[in-house]
């Protein structure tokens, strides 16, 4: 058996940046088509979209930033906190 230097011998995700190569090149088109429709007609929206499509698949440790907003929401509004005290 072979050991790369890539990391974890050739069975990590490939990542371009910040983010997977499938959200970027999901990215990078909808940017591409933002600034069409931007020039076009001037609608702002869909730059918006994208920008934040961006922002929200930014990946860190196999974690993106929509991740981490969804671990918060369950841990703060609609996971069951448990908690016990008792006298020494």
């Amino acid at each position: 058996m072979r050991t790369y230097l890539y990391p974890q011998n050739l069975k990590a995700s490939a990542n371009l940046w910040f983010w997977s190569l499938r959200d970027f090149l999901i990215l990078c088109i909808a940017v591409l088509i933002s600034a069409v429709i931007l020039l076009n007609s001037g609608i702002v929206l869909p730059a918006a979209l994208s920008l934040a499509f961006g922002f929200l698949t930014i990946r860190k440790d196999e974690t993106t930033v929509i991740d981490s907003i969804g671990y918060a929401v369950r841990f703060f509004v609609s996971g069951q906190q448990y908690f016990e005290w008792r006298a020494k």
